[in-house]
């Protein structure tokens, strides 16, 4: 947090473009309150980021933070200070616009039906992929056990991932 005429501001990284937030309760300010799910979506325009339950059951939420999954419905922006955010909009390569293999894979497998858990999904698996490029499915199942979708079929997902990490089953 830094102090500049009296006001404080917060620098966050999303996708890449560094963003500096006032904080405070005024219009255009971030409230110390506020989620880091509220400031994407409301404050910052960035929609990819789905809020389901509003209480970290469904992981709907799920962005990286500096690299790692968090829900943001329960994560406040102020303490995201200095770091870096990726949300799903931040996955395709910003020259090219081609989709990041994670959410390739996931179109391929059709590991999603109405896509409101898929932008958590896709960001939990990446991580996982990142940390593990070969994980096995039984780890690929675990480090998703915490996403509920009603829509899909997980079986699509687990192959979705497997696929993407370069383990076509």
């Amino acid at each position: 947090m830094m102090q500049q005429d009296g006001q404080r501001w917060m620098e966050l990284t999303v996708n890449g473009e560094p963003r500096e937030l006032q904080i405070g309760e005024r219009p255009g300010q971030i409230p110390p309150a506020q989620t880091l799910a509220e400031t994407l979506r409301r404050t910052l325009g960035l929609i990819g980021t789905k809020v389901g339950c509003d209480r970290g059951s469904c992981a709907s939420c799920t962005v990286l933070l500096d690299g790692e999954p968090v829900l943001s419905c329960m994560t406040l922006t102020v303490d995201c200070d200095g770091r870096h955010v990726t949300t799903i909009e931040g996955l395709p390569d910003p020259q090219t616009g081609a989709l990041d293999p994670m959410q390739q894979a996931f179109i391929d497998h059709t590991a999603f039906q109405c896509g409101f858990c898929t932008p958590g999904m896709v960001l939990a698996a990446k991580a996982l992929v990142t940390r593990n490029p070969d994980p096995g499915e039984e780890e690929i199942k675990s480090s998703l056990a915490g996403h509920y979708c009603r829509c899909i079929s997980h079986y699509h997902v687990v192959q979705a991932v497997a696929d993407a990490a370069g383990r076509v089953r």
